[in-house]
């Protein structure tokens, strides 16, 4: 059996987005458990040129709307970065979990050789479906969703590998 764009591409976000809902769960709880305020981790960075917690969340979900219209053919909706708290950053995941939720594996699957135009500011980046999914997009949703996870195991915040790869 093959690996299609869908399984590739939204069975990996859905698992990992929710897995991130369950690692921003355990964060707003230490904050609560600890007594501190919940800034200090909404805006720790790993180091000062990265980006903080909240700006590694929505670059995670903003790989899956933009992944999943793509490879569909559709427009990518825009959703502005203005979360400030856990509560906004797990419905920023809710959404784009009912986004990704919402394909079919029919509207992805077969986008392999989908020729893609990826519109920057400075620049449109032609390519394919399949190098696009694997060579641009898994890559860094998986960084942000790892850099997010980091931020706060290294703040303190009881985390463990299962927290971050789920239930195998």
């Amino acid at each position: 059996m093959s690996l299609g764009m869908y399984d590739a591409s939204v069975t990996i976000f859905t698992r990992m987005l929710t897995n991130l809902f369950g690692i921003l769960d355990k964060a707003e709880a230490h904050v609560e458990a600890k007594k501190i305020e919940a800034a200090a981790l909404l805006t720790a960075r790993l180091y000062p040129d990265m980006y903080p917690l909240t700006r590694q969340v929505q670059e995670a979900t903003k790989y899956v709307h933009w992944t999943c219209a793509l490879l569909a053919g559709q427009e990518m909706p825009n959703h502005p970065n203005t979360e400030t708290t856990f509560k906004e950053l797990k419905q920023r995941i809710t959404k784009a979990l009912e986004f990704a939720r919402s394909f079919k594996p029919e509207q992805i699957n077969g986008s392999e050789e989908r020729n893609l135009a990826i519109k920057f500011p400075s620049r449109t980046l032609e390519m394919k479906g399949q190098p696009f999914l694997l060579n641009m997009v898994l890559p860094n949703f998986y960084f942000h969703v790892t850099t997010a996870y980091a931020i706060l195991r290294h703040n303190g915040v009881e985390l463990i590998k299962r927290d971050f790869q789920g239930q195998v």
